[in-house]
């Protein structure tokens, strides 16, 4: 089985940064994508960001231009850089892969076990 582990959040004031960053326990066969979800109390779980095997990028548009995410490709990880964070960027930012843990096995989606970002002044 594969885990992910998701470091980096916290309490930050409006307008403040963040980097988290997420690293699988095992070295992948492949990795389709890497990604970060976050889920605010009371809502449904969105997507952030997500950057392909091949490093295409998709931003949410509530944050474009503010998050950056990138692969640790030697950790089999990801990373988001958070920027100009907003009251409303709280939530429980979670990291998510898709990929194959060797060859022979089918393609898997894993969660990391969620991180907290608070931002408030």
């Amino acid at each position: 089985q594969v885990q992910l582990v998701a470091s980096g959040g916290g309490l930050v004031q409006p307008g403040g940064s963040l980097k988290l960053s997420c690293v699988a326990s095992r070295s992948m066969f492949s990795i389709n994508a890497m990604g970060w979800y976050r889920q605010a109390p009371g809502k449904e779980r969105e997507l952030v960001a997500e950057i392909t095997g091949s490093g295409s990028t998709n931003y949410a548009d509530s944050v474009k231009g503010r998050f950056t995410i990138s692969r640790d490709n030697a950790k089999d990880g990801v990373n988001l850089q958070i920027n100009s964070l907003e009251p409303e960027d709280t939530a429980l930012y979670y990291c998510n892969l898709r990929g194959r843990l060797r060859s022979w096995t089918p393609t898997e989606t894993y969660w990391g076990q969620g991180t907290q970002v608070t931002v408030s002044s």
